[in-house]
This record gives structure tokens, sequence and C-alpha cells, in this order.
């Protein structure tokens, strides 16, 4: 039933039509889904925040956990593959953009390679992420776990810097068995076996005099608690467990919390970049055969534009959140 609205001699008629707001009904929908996924990522935001809020004291600092770079093994430069990373994917927002404006000019082949050029900084965005979860999940320095489930690091107290168990753990060479779930206390089993024990980095410990430790606590400046050696050897005969990496369990950087959301939302992010990849490949081709081009229109790259925007807007917020605050 169509509703009539007359202004003096003129009458407009709208029965609703599928492009309400000038918009049609793929876009409509597009819009739809971005609204309910901005929803979902800002409520996964919200609880990474209060989390941070409330462990404040024991939350990892960024710039010392993200210090890797491709082929610069060793050097120390914090946040700068993660920067370049950002820059790559809002780049490749700015070849969608271009991408959209050329379809609706109907240019086919500047269609073609700006959509080729989004794909590659999106692949790039991927597997980048790949390489820096790689490396979070293997770890550098090591740490042990103590039985309160906090974590001990270990310094030069020389010069302060951080220390690897690897420089200074004393090997002591016996045979280890990984536990399995049939034949441990409490049927708890072991995914795999650290490269040491805490019985050698005791040892070790008490072999190398310049070796201390600090908490995963932070003082009044912001920055971990350092240890005596008096200190740490005594927090050290509470140790438990050698931590190398981080995983769902065990994080050598500090907070567990931090870990789990790490992996849940830079993964469900990642998750998003890969299947707009995957969407730009599929209309990539359909505008090398001319699909488009033989409808007279290039909306569907519009479409995937209006996602793309939003996965790097998302990033955006995600980036500000894990590794800038």
């Amino acid at each position: 039933m169509e509703a009539t609205v007359t202004t003096g001699s003129e009458e407009k008629v709208w029965g609703g039509g599928n492009e309400p707001l000038g918009a049609s009904y793929g876009k409509m929908m597009m819009w739809f889904f971005i609204v309910s996924d901005a929803l979902t990522f800002s409520g996964f935001l919200a609880a990474y925040g209060f989390s941070r809020y409330k462990f404040i004291e024991t939350w990892p600092i960024a710039d010392e956990v993200f210090t890797h770079f491709p082929f610069l093994h060793g050097v120390d430069a914090p946040m700068y593959y993660v920067a370049l990373m950002t820059f790559i994917l809002i780049f490749s927002s700015v070849t969608m953009v271009l991408a959209v404006d050329a379809g609706h000019q109907l240019k086919k082949t500047k269609v073609i390679w700006y959509m080729f050029l989004t794909i590659i900084g999106g692949a790039i965005f991927v597997g980048s992420q790949a390489w820096e979860w790689k490396n979070f999940i293997k770890g550098e320095y090591g740490a042990v776990e103590l039985k309160s489930g906090r974590i001990l690091q270990f310094l030069d107290a020389t010069t302060g810097e951080r220390v690897a168990l690897a420089d200074f753990a004393k090997s002591m060479p016996k045979e280890r068995v990984t536990q399995n779930a049939n034949e441990g206390v409490w049927y708890m089993s072991e995914s795999s076996l650290p490269t040491f024990t805490v019985a050698e980095i005791k040892a070790g410990f008490e072999a190398n005099p310049n070796i201390v430790a600090r908490t995963e606590r932070t003082d009044e400046t912001g920055h971990k608690t350092v240890l005596s050696r008096e200190e740490t050897a005594e927090r050290l005969q509470q140790a438990t467990y050698v931590v190398e990496g981080a995983n769902l369990v065990h994080n050598e950087y500090g907070n567990r919390l931090f870990a789990d959301f790490f992996f849940f939302i830079t993964g469900f992010h990642g998750f998003h970049v890969l299947s707009g990849v995957v969407i730009n490949i599929i209309i990539f081709i359909n505008v090398i055969l001319g699909t488009y081009e033989r409808r007279k229109s290039y909306e569907m790259v519009e479409k995937v534009g209006l996602y793309w925007h939003f996965v790097d807007l998302v990033w955006v917020f995600v980036f500000t959140f894990f590794y800038l605050v």
C-alpha cells in the first residue's frame, strides 16, 4: 500500500522502493553490517580497556614487547614494524578510494591497477601480522613464573638491559620427558618442554653475580620494579615454570590477559583483513573479465570499498589501544 504526500499541486508517491535514502539495497546491507561489526569491535576494545585499567600495574609495556623488525635480528626497533604495517594498510585504503573513483568514471584499466595495489597492501599486512604473532608467541628473552602466577624477567645489573635466559642459564644435561595427561598430577599435560628448567635458571643466576630480576609490576614512574640480588634469590625459590613467549596460559611479557586480548582482537581483525583480501580478489577477477563494464556500473567495487575502509578504521583503534596508549 503506497503512502501519498500532497504539497500544493505537487503529488509525491513513495512506496518504499529498493533505494531508500538514495542507496541501493546492497549498499544499505553493507552499512548495516558495518554498524553491527563496529559495535562488536567496540565491545571487545571496551573490555580490553577495563581489564587494562584494573591491572595497570602489571600490564606489559608495548615498547618492550613489539621490538622486532624483519631481517634486523637483535636490533631494538620498538614499534617500527607495527607503524610500517599501519602505513601500508592506510595506503591500501587510499588505493581503494582511487579504484572506486575510477569505477565511477568507467575506467576499467585504472580500476584494475588500483585494486591490484589494494590487494597487495592487504596481503602484506596479513603476512606482517602473522610474523608479529610468531615473534610474540616465540618470545626473545624468556622469564620464570612464580607460584603466585607472577613472572620475573632478568636484567644485567650493570647496564639495566634485558638478559635472555640463554645468556646465563647453566646447562644441566639430563633426560627430560614431556608430561602426559594420563601420567601427571590432576591429569594436567604439557604442550611442550621449555628450553631450560627452573633448576638451570637458578644455577645460572648463582653463577652470574651481575644478574638481577625485575617484576611485572610498574612503579610510580611507569618502569618495572627491579629487585636486588637478595630479593631475586628469594623470589626464585618460588619459581615453578620457565616461560618463553606467550600463549593463552603463560605470558613472559606480563599479565596473561594481555596475551588473551592480543590474540583475540588482533586475530579477529586479521580475519577481517584476510576476508577483505579474498573478496577484493574475486571483484578484481570480475573487473578483468569485464563483468562490471558490461553492466555499466562498478557498484560492487564501491561496496567492497566500504568494507575495506571500515577494516582500516578499526585497525586505527586497535593500533591505538594496543600499541600507543
